[in-house]
């Protein structure tokens, strides 16, 4: 079958401080299934085989769960998998913003490498990319990352300022 990415967020969040409990859990059970794990402060993105990530993602939910998760949301894709923005929106104000962006950087946003990628997202926060609608989840299917990856690149970048 291959290899398979999934990301998951466990609520309720806490904000700043140590991880919630249960987003600590979920995290450890996916790392002992052996998945690849990259842990953000919304969430956790996994991959790995397609077999042993859809194996361990009832031991990923039962974990949060026991942890006091009241909610939890899973997304699963194919590696790479990027969704084109709607051709029928051509106008629309987040594609003229990506459009600068990439003209500025000079290339598309799916083929920057990943200090490309964490300048691009900065660049379009600066420009308010992320106050529009359904934002991130766009940016984030241009650039082939997950929706956490891009709000971990915000949250560096915001860090980052207050220091």
């Amino acid at each position: 079958m291959g290899h398979l990415e999934a990301e998951f967020t466990s609520e309720p969040f806490h904000g700043e401080g140590a991880p919630p409990e249960h987003a600590v859990r979920a995290r450890a059970a996916a790392e002992t299934a052996g998945l690849h794990t990259d842990f953000g402060p919304l969430g956790t993105s996994v991959s790995g085989d397609s077999e042993v990530l859809l194996d361990a993602l009832p031991a990923i939910a039962r974990a949060a769960l026991d942890g006091g998760a009241t909610r939890l949301t899973l997304r699963l894709q194919q590696p790479g998998t990027t969704v084109e923005p709607d051709e029928a929106e051509p106008g629309s104000v987040l594609d003229g913003i990506v459009r600068r962006v990439e003209a500025e950087l000079g290339t598309r946003l799916s083929e920057l490498d990943r200090s490309g990628k964490q300048r691009a997202v900065r660049l379009l926060d600066e420009r308010g990319a992320f106050q529009l609608r359904r934002s991130v989840a766009a940016v984030a299917e241009q650039l082939g990352v997950t929706r956490f990856t891009v709000y971990n690149y915000l949250n560096r970048d915001r860090h980052v300022d207050e220091d």
